[in-house]
């Protein structure tokens, strides 16, 4: 791996993206020394242009970077590291330096407003009269949109079928709801089972 450190007067600005959820945590930068420290140790570390030496990410808090991935950019002068973090990486004690708190995706959004109208207890939301309606009434309803799902699958309606998917999934979310479960306590066991 090369790096090309004089493009920037010995700096290079490093990305660092959270292993798991790939959202982004923080940018530092390195000198080459602080990059050898880092694949060395596996811990990053960077050069700070304030404090002008190396510091590891978390020598003062514990909240560590462990590195699980080093990637360069196709100019060498620009390196991603995707790691493990130990706490918030933010020094103002949030998961990101960029403000958001969460890179789960638009699913997981959806999954929190189905939550909050359930447990508002919304009764001109849909959501909540079906989840009202009990777990029998939930269930049955994934039932008959994967039938739907299925009959649209071996047609050649790519909107239809979509449709059907977006139905299925919507319902899925309530029932995970009624469940006590969560999307990530799936994920959780998808990821088990990639093992």
């Amino acid at each position: 791996m090369t790096i090309d450190f004089k493009k920037g007067d010995g700096l290079v600005p490093v990305i660092v993206q959270n292993n798991t959820t790939l959202q982004v945590l923080m940018l530092g930068y390195m000198n080459d020394e602080a990059f050898q420290k880092t694949k060395a140790k596996n811990k990053v570390t960077f050069y700070s242009r304030s404090k002008n030496r190396l510091w590891t990410k978390g020598e003062e808090s514990g909240n560590l970077l462990f590195v699980k991935s080093i990637e360069v950019d196709c100019d060498n002068d620009t390196i991603l590291i995707k790691a493990d973090p130990v706490g918030p990486t933010c020094h103002k004690g949030t998961t990101t330096c960029f403000g958001s708190e969460t890179a789960r995706g638009f699913l997981y959004e959806l999954e929190q407003t189905i939550s909050q109208r359930i447990d508002d207890n919304d009764e001109s939301s849909y959501t909540n009269q079906l989840y009202r309606s009990g777990i029998n009434k939930v269930a049955q309803k994934v039932g008959e949109e994967a039938v739907e799902l299925v009959i649209e699958a071996k047609d050649n309606d790519a909107n239809l079928f979509k449709n059907e998917a977006a139905d299925l999934m919507y319902h899925y979310l309530i029932l995970l709801k009624a469940k006590g479960f969560t999307l990530k306590d799936i994920e959780a066991v998808l990821k088990e089972r990639s093992k």
